[in-house]
């Protein structure tokens, strides 16, 4: 929208715009039709002088000019063609004054009216560009030097133009040209600001939604991983041969769920995996999934590393404190059982929409195992899952248990750090 000209001009500037036009091109169109009206509206000025002057055919110029500017527009404006309105006014902002000038007898006599051509490159400048305003200018130069060769042979009629309405002219055709060159200048200049930073605040905006959407995205999946999406990588599949996965459940949770209201509920398990959440990150070990009262993380993926079982303990210790914590502040009789597996898994993301970064393999089903068949308060390792762990934590041998579709497991209960040990805190890898 064009700012401070009255709104019955700006809905005629935007009678020639297209839905499909950019904010460039539209300014464009809007400013020429703008420097068409201004123009035409100029040379009534010299219709009316050199009609009162008793010079018709210098009268007839100007009035020519506003006949086929305003034939111009209209068409424009009906047919929306708008290289056939630019090509057209341009052609006459740099023909007619020097016609004009020509007849009334010369530089001197018309007062420098071909100063008008200046508008043609100048228009040119704003409506087609660097390159094709090269032309125009170079045209402008020519006219200029034909009308200086032309002068001396010119038969002048100032004899019929006073002088005080000669000087009067020159002071005027170098104030309106001024005027309407600083004024096409001005507008396009500020317009296209305008339109400038609109575009900046909608990149801003931009910028802010795609970082939203990023720690959407970092919020579903591990950031290695989402890289490698956001890359185009069809399928995301990867094994790796050491993780430690841990599943952690609210013992009871059911029965407990029936006695709370909605939003109690969900405020406290907002708060118990909010906190493991916390851990989660402090540890470096990857939330995989929640579903219901049931928590999984996954150490060692997506990005390897040797210490996966000790931050796996590290946190399961954590998480057993931070519930004991919420239990005290709620007076809600609250228990943790944790299930801890070592080995192989297959990594990867499925689904198209929803889609999720999930873990395959024996160890995950044992570590689910061996949480739903833990002890309400413990923390159950499979044996393989401790090795190399008797030098930092304290385990409880629970011996031989039945698991379900596993048959006999040897498990551990993990009891805590040794006490001449400091915790093991590790920053978040990858």
């Amino acid at each position: 929208m064009l700012r401070g000209i009255p709104a019955a001009l700006e809905r005629l500037a935007q009678a020639g715009t297209l839905p499909s036009d950019d904010e460039d091109e539209r300014i464009r169109k809007m400013l020429l039709v703008l420097a068409a009206v201004v123009i035409t509206t100029f040379a009534f000025i010299w219709v009316a002088t050199y009609w009162a002057l008793g010079l018709p055919r210098s009268a007839s110029i100007p009035f020519a000019y506003q006949l086929i500017s305003l034939t111009s527009l209209v068409f424009f404006i009906r047919t929306k063609r708008y290289r056939v309105f630019r090509f057209t006014q341009i052609l006459l902002m740099l023909l007619l004054p020097a016609f004009l000038q020509v007849s009334v007898g010369g530089f001197v006599a018309s007062s420098g009216v071909i100063l008008w051509s200046l508008t043609a490159p100048i228009g040119a400048l704003l409506f087609y560009g660097r390159d094709t305003a090269r032309s125009w200018f170079l045209a402008y130069v020519l006219v200029i030097a034909a009308a200086a060769a032309a002068d001396p042979y010119i038969r002048p009629e100032a004899e019929q133009i006073p002088s005080t309405v000669r000087l009067l002219f020159f002071a005027l055709n170098i104030v309106a040209v001024s005027a309407t060159c600083f004024f096409l200048l001005q507008y396009f200049v500020r317009e296209r600001d305008v339109a400038r930073a609109a575009l900046d605040r909608e990149h801003r905006q931009l910028v802010r939604e795609q970082e939203r959407s990023e720690r959407l995205l970092l919020n579903v999946l591990p950031a290695p991983i989402a890289e490698r999406l956001k890359a185009g990588e069809p399928t995301i599949a990867d094994a790796f041969d050491e993780v430690t996965v841990a599943f952690a459940d609210l013992v009871g949770f059911t029965p407990l769920a029936a006695r709370m209201g909605p939003h109690d509920l969900v405020r406290l398990l907002n708060d118990a995996f909010s906190a493991f959440d916390d851990l989660a990150d402090g540890y470096g070990v990857e939330k995989i999934k929640t579903i219901g009262d049931a928590y999984m993380v996954a150490a060692g993926i997506p990005t390897p590393r040797p210490d996966h079982a000790v931050v796996i303990a590290e946190m399961a210790l954590g998480m057993r404190e931070k519930i004991v914590e919420l239990a005290n502040e709620t007076s809600l009789n609250l228990h943790l059982r944790i299930g801890v597996d070592s080995g192989p898994v297959v990594a990867g993301v499925i689904g198209r929409r929803k889609f999720a970064y999930d873990l395959w393999g024996d160890i995950v089903n044992t570590a689910s195992r061996m949480e739903s068949h833990g002890i309400p308060g413990e923390i159950q390792f499979t044996e393989r899952a401790c090795r190399g762990l008797d030098d930092l934590f304290e385990f409880e041998q629970r011996g031989e248990i039945e698991v379900k579709g596993k048959g006999t497991v040897r498990t551990r209960l993990l009891i805590g750090r040794r006490s001449n040990l400091p915790r093991q805190r590790v920053t978040k890898h990858g």
